[in-house]
Formats: C-alpha cells, structure tokens, sequence
C-alpha cells in the first residue's frame, strides 16, 4: 500500500474509500447484469439471425409445426393523436407483415387533422385495419391511457403487441418475432423500440440514451428482475390486461401505460426478452433539444412509483455514477493518489468499451462505440438537470 494512503487524510482517505466504492458498483452492474444483452449476441446471435428463434426458449420441432400451421391471433395496438405525417409511412408496413393471423387496432383520439381520412382510406385496403374513433378528448385517465385502454379491450385477438404512431418495424417479421418469444409460461415480451441513425450531437445523445435505457431494463429481466418496457415495443397477453384491472391503479398519472403497468405485473417467470435485430421497432427522433428534454421529463415522472426494490437497485446504480465522477474530480483538485485514481478511471472506461461495446453490437448501435465516455458523461449531467426541473414542476400532456 502506497505511503500516501498509509498516511493520507482522514478526509481524503474517506473519499478515496467512497470512490473506490463507487467504482465496484458500477462494475457489478457491468459485468454481472448488463453484459447480459451483450452474451446473447456473442453465444447465440448468429442463430437468432439465421433462424429468429424466441430468446427465452427454443421451441421443439413439434411446437414450431404447431406454431406455423395454427399460428395465435395477435392484435397490433396503436393510438394516434394528429399522426397523419407518421401514419402516412408507418402504417402500411404494419398492415404488411408476414404473419397469417393479425390485425392492426388503430385508436384515433380526436384528431383534426387529415388522420382520419387516411385510415378510412387504407381501412378501405386492409381488412385486417380496425379502426377505433374518440371524438373527444375525455378525460377519463391522464395521456394515452384511455385511448390505448379502448385499442386493447377492442382487440380481437389475447396477444396485444404494442407500438407507436411515430414507429415502424424492422421488417415484415416483426410480429411473427415478436410472437415466437411468448410461451405457455411467459405472458409478457419486452422488445426493442430504437430509434433513426440521424447526423449531430443531439440524434447520438437520444439514441446512446435510448439504448442505456434499453441495456437496463432487458438486462434485468434476462437477471430475473424484470421492472419495465417501453411502449414503442412491447407485447403482453390481454388477460393479464383485465387481471390487473388495466391502468386504473395509476390512471392519474400522465405516463406509465408501459412501464408501470409492467412493473405492477411482471417477475421472473412470466416475463420473456426478444432482441433479434428483425423485432425492433424504430421511431423519428426529436430534432429539437427542448421537445426532447420535455419527453425525457415525462418518462421519468414514473420511475418514482416503482416497487422498492426496483428503486433501490436503479437509484444505487445512478448514485454510483454520479458520485464517481464527484469523487474523481475532488481527489484529482486535491492530488490525491492521482496515479490510482487515473487507473481506476482507465479500468471503469475499458469495461463500459467491452461491455456497452457488446450490447451495442447486438442493438445494431455499433457506430456510437467510439463515443461511450463523452455521452456517458454527457447523459449523467442531462439526467441530473432533469431530475432537478422535475422537482419543480412535472409535464402533463401525452401530446
């Protein structure tokens, strides 16, 4: 042990201490739960490639028979607010899956623009396009929370897959994809919802954002614990919709249709991943720094109704980085065992290069590799404004 340390201030030693503590952390979170998303890709990605098997379980010869000649119904849920832009482009390539047995529910919630006349005009094409009006704008649940609960409880089928106005598929076997990672004891599928590869500063912060986001929560369900989805992809069974009485629990709050319904009705067995590139979804990011800042505000509105153990295990992570980098900054000011500081500094980069780099890889975010230390950093300080504004006011509206 260094004579500095031996030593060193009481202070300084304490925050040394904390620091190196900060760092173990991170480093269980790295290695022990997100380099999940990342093994799939290095054991079994190739053959999820090649074949599109489910993650959770590979079904037996006889099932996949089964599967292909009476395939489950499944109703593709999407609500719509003034998206004709986006419907215009997206709509079709989800009334065009290979997929034998679907239909696309479509909620118009009170829209004044040409939305309306647009879906009566491919409703007219596609027979499999249900069409769902609200006229006005009830305030029943806050956000999209009535009009996704009318798509659902409309469904046909007891397979909802969830996405959004503003998304398209990967491809035409989204929904088959998506299907095949359900199974007699998993009721739930999260996916992926990325979004468009754009130039400037501002698309690689919402999709290396995204993509942490997405490293979290799939990683802790591959762990067994997990606590959320995203809407843009998402499926679950509709009895588990009517069991949890819908989102009356937490009607009152703006967010929350994904992922605090999710966290209410997952757990380990019932909850199935699905990251074959062929399952993603993805959306048109902001182009505006405030239109994003204000979504990234009312997605965190939610965190705070998680169970306790989701808070705990999500806000130590959070803690550990912010403190680290409070802590690397103190001791390098005071110079206090800098060449240590210095290497553990190294060390915390080159697991986020080999781990980050891994799920990168498998989320088809490769480009961004090179730039993990700037926009990890770059995030934190963003996530730290946000949680400060949020606790002066909170955003209401879904649109």
């Amino acid at each position: 042990m260094p004579d500095e340390l031996i030593h060193a201030d009481p202070v300084l030693l304490s925050l040394f201490i904390l620091f190196g503590f900060s760092f173990l952390v991170q480093m269980v979170y790295y290695w022990g739960i997100f380099l999940k998303v990342g093994k799939r890709h290095k054991l079994r990605g190739m053959r999820h490639k090649a074949s599109g098997i489910r993650e959770e379980v590979s079904p037996t010869i006889d099932n996949q028979q089964s599967t292909i000649d009476n395939p489950p119904g499944v109703s593709v849920v999407i609500c719509a607010h003034n998206e004709f832009h986006h419907l215009s482009n997206s709509l079709p390539q989800f009334l065009e899956q290979d997929y034998l047995l679907y239909e696309v529910v479509v909620v118009d919630h009170a829209s004044d623009d040409d939305t309306p006349l647009l879906l009566a005009d491919l409703a007219d094409r596609y027979k499999h396009l249900k069409v769902i009006t609200i006229q006005r704008d009830l305030n029943f649940f806050s956000g999209k929370k009535f009009p996704l609960s009318i798509g659902i409880k409309s469904a046909s089928y007891e397979l909802i897959l969830l996405t959004d106005a503003d998304c398209r598929p990967a491809g035409n076997q989204w929904v088959r994809l998506m299907q095949e990672a359900f199974s007699d004891d998993k009721e739930i599928v999260l996916g992926y919802g990325a979004y468009e590869k754009r130039k400037g500063i501002l698309n690689a912060l919402i999709r290396y954002d995204t993509l942490q986001v997405a490293i979290q929560y799939l990683s802790f369900a591959m762990a067994g614990m997990p606590y959320m989805g995203v809407g843009r992809n998402l499926a679950y069974r509709k009895r588990l919709f009517y069991q949890q009485k819908g989102f009356i629990s937490h009607y009152r709050i703006a967010s929350g249709d994904d992922d605090l319904f999710i966290n209410q009705v997952a757990h380990r067995k019932n909850t199935g991943v699905q990251i074959n590139p062929g399952a993603f979804t993805y959306s048109e990011p902001k182009t505006s720094a405030g239109k994003w800042f204000t979504q990234k505000r009312r997605h965190l509105t939610t965190s705070s109704h998680y169970r306790f153990l989701h808070k705990i295990l999500l806000g130590l992570y959070s803690a550990a980085q912010l403190a680290f980098w409070i802590l690397l900054t103190l001791l390098l000011i005071w110079k206090f065992a800098w060449i240590v500081v210095l290497s553990v500094l190294l060390l915390k980069w080159v697991s986020q290069y080999i781990v980050f780099g891994r799920c990168m890889k498998q989320l088809q975010e490769k480009q961004l590799i090179p730039w993990i230390p700037l926009l990890d950093w770059m995030i934190l300080l963003i996530q730290v404004l946000i949680a400060g504004t949020n606790l002066i006011t909170r955003p209401q509206k879904w649109k």
